[in-house]
């Protein structure tokens, strides 16, 4: 089995932050509130973990307009690479196993 210690990533070994990422990975990006709702978070608890996300370069915060001003999270190239790798050793794992 190949090197784990890509699994050590300690943004994404958070089970709320590893959520985000992989509802955010096949669609690119999704509101605020959608967010919220699928992963079943309070407000504050979602902008804390995507803080955290934004810091480590993996989504980007933007404001939309439609019916009122909106928040938009967009995963970025390096968040999709990072949940792709991430994904892929957890499979080997699952795998070895």
């Amino acid at each position: 089995m190949e090197n784990l210690k890509g699994l050590r990533n300690s943004v994404l070994g958070n089970p709320i932050r590893l959520g985000i990422m992989i509802y955010l990975l096949p669609r690119g990006r999704a509101l605020f509130k959608e967010l919220q709702e699928a992963l079943e978070l309070t407000p504050g608890n979602l902008d804390s973990h995507l803080k955290t996300l934004e810091r480590a370069g993996y989504v980007r915060e933007m404001k939309v307009f439609a019916d009122r001003p909106r928040t938009m999270v967009e995963i970025t190239e390096k968040g999709a690479e990072e949940i792709g790798e991430y994904i892929r050793r957890l499979k080997e794992i699952l795998d070895f196993l």
